[in-house]
């Protein structure tokens, strides 16, 4: 009855021993790397190019922008001096112009350089098909050399590469239910 309960014994211990051994042979640590994607992406003549269109197309539409905003100080000042000579009718309307007038151009510049505006879609098609080649690039290397993890160091946007097997978003919503 003893050395049925040490065979027992022996084996759960010897069970437990494997299973030990089992899992820290499965146990890999993660490979980890960290490139800087501005670098990587300022030294792509074909970025440089880009960059330098929108610098260029900014830079005029700056330039429209001042322009006009000087022509409403021209018409605030023309309005400042003959202000004492006009009828209050003459006034508001003149008011209601310069108004019009300031509401255009900040239109004009939220057109341009607005969240949705021109210059950012000028990016969008000029930056991103760059910007695209550049992250295949980073997901070809890591699948290559076996990376599970790579992160920006010039920024803040944290993961540029994570190996799909490590993704546990259908695990959490499996576990809310969802």
């Amino acid at each position: 009855m003893v050395r049925l309960q040490i065979l027992k014994s022996a084996k759960t211990l010897l069970a437990i021993f494997a299973l030990t051994m089992f899992s820290f042979s499965n146990m890999k640590a993660q490979r980890i790397a960290v490139c800087d994607i501005n670098t990587v992406l300022e030294s792509l003549p074909d970025y440089k190019q880009s960059q330098a269109e929108l610098d260029k197309l900014a830079s005029q539409w700056r330039s429209d922008i001042a322009q006009e905003y000087d022509k409403i100080k021209g018409m605030y000042n023309a309005y400042q001096a003959e202000q004492v000579l006009m009828s209050e009718e003459m006034r508001k309307e003149k008011e209601d112009e310069i108004m019009n007038a300031e509401k255009r151009v900040r239109e004009l510049q939220k057109n341009k350089f607005g969240p949705e505006g021109a210059l950012f879609k000028k990016r969008q098609d000029l930056v991103r098909p760059i910007q695209e080649k550049v992250y295949n690039a980073i997901e070809d290397f890591a699948s290559q050399k076996g990376y599970d993890f790579i992160f920006d160091a010039a920024s803040s946007t944290g993961i540029i590469f994570a190996n799909p097997k490590y993704d546990k978003t259908d695990d959490i919503k499996r576990e809310l239910g969802l």
